[in-house]
């Protein structure tokens, strides 16, 4: 290599540099808070349409709890393709299924300290029940996004790390019409849904 070559390898360099610092990957957190009625909502979901993207941090394991007679959560949001796990840490026997809309299975009957998995592999809201006891009820909901939350008592969410740009939103909340609308997401954008 040449003197001149490598200048010119450095004037190239330099000018990749100069790109690269010009136009950063934008990524911002979009924070907002979930009303039904005019009130802060909990277990509201919300996710943004994103198919194929990468989250920014690793996902937690899905776990879908079962104790005192209740499953906990009693909502649950998950990238289609997570396999959930249904452990049984209650004082008596379950039987986890759903027979209904998205997700179809039937875990059978599994004792105390036993954990069960089910893959929830297509998008969809499954409803979930518990043969023996009636009152046991819970939501899955499979997503084909990365960016997704759950509203804390206060209606609070947070969908963290959202690479710049427009999206489809989507809200929803047991019992309640699924909300769909346009986003703009960029550093100090805000969603805030709201059910009448």
């Amino acid at each position: 290599m040449t003197a001149r070559d490598g200048w010119v390898f450095m004037f190239l360099a330099g000018i990749v540099s100069a790109v690269t610092v010009v136009t950063p990957f934008t990524q911002s957190d979009l924070h907002g808070i979930a009303r039904v009625s005019g009130k802060p909502a909990a277990d509201v979901l919300v996710w943004l349409d994103a198919p194929g993207t990468e989250a920014a941090a690793k996902e937690a394991p899905a776990i879908l709890d079962q104790r005192n007679l209740s499953f906990s959560p009693q909502v649950l949001i998950v990238r289609a393709g997570t396999t959930i796990e249904f452990p049984n840490n209650d004082r008596v026997f379950h039987n986890v299924f759903s027979f209904r809309d998205g997700k179809r299975f039937d875990l059978g009957l599994y004792p105390i300290g036993s954990v069960k998995h089910v893959q929830f592999d297509r998008p969809g809201v499954s409803r979930l029940f518990c043969n023996i006891h009636p009152r046991m009820a819970a939501y899955v909901v499979a997503v084909d996004s990365a960016f997704f939350a759950v509203s804390d008592e206060d209606g609070h969410f947070s969908l963290a790390g959202v690479p710049a740009g427009s999206y489809t939103y989507h809200a929803w909340h047991a019992g309640g019409s699924p909300m769909t609308g346009i986003v703009a997401v960029e550093p100090g954008s805000r969603l805030d849904v709201r059910w009448p």
